[in-house]
């Protein structure tokens, strides 16, 4: 079983622990910044996991009509709950249907092994992705949306952690960055930032809007303190 396979199931199984909730919008956003991040770092294979996976869902629903294939599983089954679980059923069916699905496995995972000898962590600019995704959030993260782009993150940390690569110190700090959402909103519960940010922000849009303006000045305070410890 391969990183992606053993990763669905594990999604499969616990929704929560990846997603908050089986949501097939969320599944969507959290693969796709998954295998986009192997891309960034090299694993050309690994990324190209889902290749051929919407253009198969087009033909299964006999439509041509360029459509996402969460759009159309949603489409297709009309809540997100039921479209989540329907969406391991196909993808399993559609696995079977590649033919060099066994040797892309083997090849993704000689290849893992290769690029982990020559990546080095920390070399990857962790906030330039954050400001890429404020200037361009609809090619990111497909709309404006601070849910969306809270499962892109996760996609991302899972797939450098599933490749052994060490939290950057771009990404060490920004863990503090929950912590600190807590704490501005006064909030004692273990609701995630972007839930906090949401909750207190009219819809997604603002939402994502608000989380830069935040986390702006979460870096503006960190600088601070630096400086401050610095001048001691």
């Amino acid at each position: 079983m391969n990183n992606l396979s053993r990763l669905l199931q594990n999604i499969k199984d616990n929704p929560a622990t990846y997603l908050d909730k089986p949501s097939l919008t969320c599944l969507h956003s959290f693969l796709n910044s998954y295998l986009s991040t192997f891309c960034d770092l090299g694993f050309i294979q690994e990324c190209l996991a889902m290749e051929g996976f919407g253009d198969w869902m087009q033909e299964r629903v006999e439509t041509t009509v360029p459509r996402s294939w969460d759009a159309i599983f949603l489409f297709t089954h009309g809540s997100e709950r039921n479209a989540f679980y329907s969406f391991f059923e196909l993808f399993e069916e559609f696995l079977k249907h590649k033919e060099s699905y066994q040797n892309q496995k083997d090849e993704a995972e000689e290849n893992l092994k290769s690029n982990m000898k020559n990546w080095k962590s920390g070399t990857y600019n962790f906030y330039k992705l954050l400001k890429d995704i404020k200037k361009r959030p609809a090619m990111y993260l497909g709309t404006t949306s601070i849910t969306r782009l809270d499962m892109a993150l996760r996609g991302y940390k899972v797939a450098r952690t599933e490749v052994g690569l060490a939290a950057t110190e771009e990404e060490i700090q920004f863990e503090g960055f929950q912590k600190w959402v807590q704490e501005k909103y006064e909030i004692k519960s273990n609701q995630s930032w972007a839930k906090i940010i949401l909750f207190f922000s009219m819809d997604e849009h603002e939402a994502l809007e608000r989380f830069f303006e935040l986390f702006e000045e979460y870096q503006n305070r960190n600088k601070s303190s630096e400086v401050e410890k610095n001048s001691d």
